[in-house]
């Protein structure tokens, strides 16, 4: 043990802190290489998040779009359909109140007597 002590008392001071500072560099140096190599990785995923980022937002838009189309369609179908029916009323109205007459005539003008038999024949009494 003396004799390796020897041989370091025998290497000059510079000498040990020149090559305690190579390790430490050489170390440094593999570190930074790992830590460029993960903020890589991190900055490739950062842009494929932002990629589907853009694509999702670009399909919420169109969602949306596409969602007030058909809310607008149909209200536009719901305005004919009332439309339609209104015409539909006012078209059968004559026809209606011609079926009332007949059925009182043919009742002897009596409403309850016409209703009756309306119901009746619904019924299939």
């Amino acid at each position: 043990m003396s004799g390796a002590l020897a041989v370091l008392k025998a290497i000059p001071l510079w000498l040990v802190l020149a090559l305690a500072a190579a390790g430490v560099i050489w170390w440094q140096s593999g570190q930074v290489g790992k830590a460029r190599a993960e903020a890589a990785e991190q900055e490739r995923q950062a842009g494929q998040c932002k990629l589907a980022r853009d694509n999702l937002k670009t399909l919420a838009g169109e969602q949306g779009k596409a969602l007030g189309d058909l809310q607008l369609a149909a209200q536009q179908r719901q305005a004919a359909a009332e439309k339609a029916v209104a015409d539909a009323r006012a078209s059968a109205q004559p026809d209606y109140q011609a079926a009332n007459r007949l059925q009182q005539e043919r009742t002897g003008g009596d409403q309850c007597a016409a209703a009756t038999s309306i119901i009746n024949e619904e019924l299939g009494l």
